[in-house]
This record gives C-alpha cells, sequence and structure tokens, in this order.
C-alpha cells in the first residue's frame, strides 16, 4: 500500500547552517543507475540535494524549476542531486521501476537520483519535507535547508508571482563566498514518513 502522506506546514528541525553535516561527510552511496555519490562532500563548488516524492503533489509542481536550477547552475560549479523519500512499496523492483518512470515523467532524465528507503540520508540533512532542498558546500558544511521558492503562501495556496527565489540566492551566496542571508526557511508539502511506522500498519 502506498504510504499517506499528510499536506502540512512542518517548521525545520533546528540545526544551525553553515555547519558540517552529521556524522563522516565522506558518506559514500550508489544512485539509481549504480554511480557513487557523496552528496554531503562535493566535488564541486556545491551541491543541492533536492528531496522529492512521486506522490506528493506539491513537490511534483515543483520539477521543472528543480531541472531549471541544476542546468542554470551545473555551469558554475554546482552539482544535483534528487533523493526520493517514498516508502511502502512492495519490493526494490517495484520502488526502482516506479521511481524510474516518474523521473522519466518528470524530466528528471539526467540528474543523479537516490531513492531513501531508509531515511538515512533525510536525517543526516535534517530534511522533514517533500519538496525540501538542502545546500552543502565545498567544506561538506550545510548552508541553506528549506523551500525552493516562495511560489506557496501556503498549502494550497499560490502566488501569482515568485518574489523569493531562496535556492538560487543561497546558490549564489556560496560561489561568491559570501554569507547565506536566510539560512533556513520553512519548507511547505508532504511530511517525510518514517518507514517504521509504515512497517507498523
Amino acid at each position: 500500500m502506498r504510504s499517506i502522506r499528510v499536506l502540512i506546514t512542518c517548521g525545520l528541525l533546528a540545526a544551525l547552517a553553515g555547519t558540517p553535516a552529521l556524522g563522516d561527510s565522506t558518506l559514500r552511496l550508489r544512485d539509481l543507475d549504480g554511480r557513487e555519490l557523496t552528496p554531503f562532500q562535493p566535488a564541486r563548488q556545491a551541491h543541492v540535494l533536492f528531496f522529492v516524492a512521486t506522490d506528493c503533489p506539491v513537490s511534483n509542481s515543483y520539477a521543472p524549476e528543480i531541472q531549471r536550477v541544476c542546468h542554470d547552475y551545473g555551469d558554475r560549479g554546482v552539482s544535483c542531486t534528487l533523493v526520493y523519500e517514498d516508502v511502502g512499496m512492495s519490493s526494490a523492483s517495484t520502488l526502482d521501476t516506479e521511481v524510474r518512470h516518474h523521473r522519466a515523467e518528470y524530466g528528471y532524465d539526467g540528474i543523479p537520483t537516490m531513492v531513501d528507503t531508509s531515511r538515512a540520508i533525510s536525517q543526516r540533512a535534517h530534511a522533514t519535507i517533500t519538496p525540501q532542498a538542502v545546500v552543502v558546500d565545498a567544506t561538506g558544511a550545510i548552508r541553506y535547508r528549506g523551500r525552493i521558492d516562495n511560489f506557496y503562501a501556503a498549502l494550497g495556496k499560490a502566488r501569482q508571482q515568485v518574489t523569493k527565489h531562496d535556492v538560487r540566492d543561497a546558490l549564489d551566496a556560496v560561489l561568491d563566498g559570501r554569507p547565506v542571508t536566510s539560512p533556513e526557511t520553512e519548507a511547505l508539502g508532504c511530511f517525510i514518513v518514517d518507514p517504521a511506522i509504515i512497517r507498523r500498519k
């Protein structure tokens, strides 16, 4: 049974931006295509982890902007990874198929993708919502955590025009060697469910 995601407004867990990610920053993981990634030790100037889910409407609505950010900043030394927070699939092969289908359907092909079934990545990054972005600089420090932009004033209530481009502003600051003005913002979307809760149902 697919996990039931509760759309909520959720404050970010307290963690100081600009401090190293929890644990060993050299954590090595394999993406969906078997490539080794070190998301908390970027090989480039900065790395953005985009936490997403196949069945979160807010997350899906941000697919075009996530792709634009990765494209626009790729030539400036920024890499991106999609981190799927889906749980409740019947098997690893089913999950793999569904994520691959979703990645193709929403135009994410070409962006490295990981499936965070154990929640190890979201816990390391203190991510609690999809969609949510976490910007890691070249030293392994988390410089930004939160919403992608302010398109949503509240759940189900979109603005006519985006007035704050939080991820882009954070990346500009990191690349320019400046402090990030707003290192944490409130993300709106779908709660990242603990897989242990799903197993108990």
